[in-house]
């Protein structure tokens, strides 16, 4: 089976890019992933802290439906969106234009190998009363491929259902109904979309799949179908966080990393930890040696409003009537009204389904080639060229 990865961020706005030039250096993709990276975990970080349930999300497309919006913003809204995305120090040593076209960059990057199915997509749904500045409906165009789109927000139903189809075709029908209801007021909707399937470079037998025990915590004990698998495959122990972890690549470029954090050891402790320093120390301190891999098949499908999560980044301005948004349109009052993220996860046998200083000890050939995945862990999908954090999440109990 295959692994999929969806991944939607819908803006409806009643909707302001001025960048500081200082060329001390030109950043490039490397610069921007790592930022991407350290953003994602802060993003976690937050999701993380209202509750200790599942997660699953796609920092990427939150990172690339922001930039596409900061086409568009100038002053304080400018500055919070650049400084919320950790992209504040690369903006301020290119031009204006540098950031939107890293993200222009690496979007080639990581949909360049046909073996591996990565989609991304920007939409910008307009209502048919409202002029965009023709400046900004052009950078959208040039650095992220966007469809622009007129409708007529006054007739929600009619503009929910030409979004919704919009949605389902750019995630592979797997998010039908993205947009459940529709502000009449609204004036524009921006929807980033990426849709990722991946088959395991060495696919689990689905014949050895077995109910196993999965301990969601001392008190509370599942069964979940456990995949099995031996074969050679990349492994590190990270000794200060007390946990292993295990990269299960995809044909086409792209890997899942499991960190499973050791069984006495505290899960939040790696919430509190990982940051981009140490994911690429991950990636780059693997050992490949065999190993039996134990891993619960899991769906998962969430839906967040990252209206109210983002502030918490310092990304504020945008959703107040103080909003400079003026470099989409001269109108006055416009503001960010809503952002919405769904994503869902399908990993089994065949592969995935989405539609984002440290101390690393090697695990050597003298510690147990057994990885067993039954107790709450991690995921972290990027594309391996350009280390690219695609999705990230936890699973804390794969049957919900």
């Amino acid at each position: 089976m295959q692994f999929r990865v969806l991944y939607v961020l819908i803006y409806a706005s009643t909707f302001k890019s001025a960048i500081q030039t200082q060329e001390l250096y030109a950043p490039n993709i490397t610069d921007l992933t790592f930022k991407n990276t350290d953003f994602a975990l802060n993003l976690y970080r937050k999701i993380s802290s209202h509750h200790d349930n599942n997660i699953f999300f796609s920092p990427l497309s939150v990172s690339t439906a922001f930039a596409s919006l900061s086409l568009g913003a100038k002053g304080a809204t400018l500055s919070q969106i650049l400084s919320g995305l950790n992209l504040d120090t690369l903006a301020k040593n290119g031009p204006p234009e540098l950031v939107p076209q890293l993200f222009s960059q690496l979007q080639g990057n990581t949909t360049q190998n046909k073996a591996l199915r990565l989609e991304q997509g920007t939409a910008l749904f307009v209502d048919q009363r409202f002029q965009v500045e023709r400046a900004f409906s052009d950078q959208i165009m040039k650095y992220f491929d966007a469809d622009i789109e007129n409708v007529d927000f006054g007739q929600p139903e009619i503009s929910k259902e030409t979004i919704n189809k919009h949605v389902k075709k750019k995630t592979g029908d797997k998010i039908k109904e993205m947009v459940t209801s529709i502000d009449p007021l609204t004036q524009i909707m921006l929807i980033s979309t990426i849709f990722f399937q991946g088959a395991w470079e060495h696919p689990f037998d689905s014949n050895l799949t077995r109910n196993s025990r999965f301990y969601v915590d001392k008190y509370n004990i599942v069964q979940v179908p456990m995949m099995f698998v031996m074969d050679k495959f990349y492994i590190a122990s990270d000794d200060e966080l007390r946990a292993k972890v295990l990269r299960l690549p995809y044909l086409g470029g792209a890997s899942m990393l499991i960190v499973l954090p050791d069984s006495h050891a505290d899960y939040t402790t790696i919430d509190d930890e990982i940051n981009a320093a140490r994911f690429q120390s991950w990636i780059k301190n693997m050992e490949k040696i065999k190993v039996e891999v134990h891993l619960p098949k899991f769906k998962m499908e969430h839906v967040y409003s990252m209206h109210k999560i983002l502030p918490a980044l310092g990304i504020e301005n945008v959703f107040k009537n103080t909003a400079n948004l003026t470099g989409i349109s001269q109108e006055v009052g416009l503001k960010v009204s809503e952002v919405l993220h769904k994503a869902l996860i399908e990993v089994d046998e065949r592969g995935t389904v989405a539609a984002a200083a440290t101390t690393v000890g090697i695990m050597g050939y003298s510690m147990p080639f057994t990885f067993i995945v039954d107790r709450p862990f991690f995921f972290l999908i990027y594309h391996e060229a350009t280390n690219s954090l695609l999705f990230m999440g936890r699973v804390i109990d794969p049957t919900k």
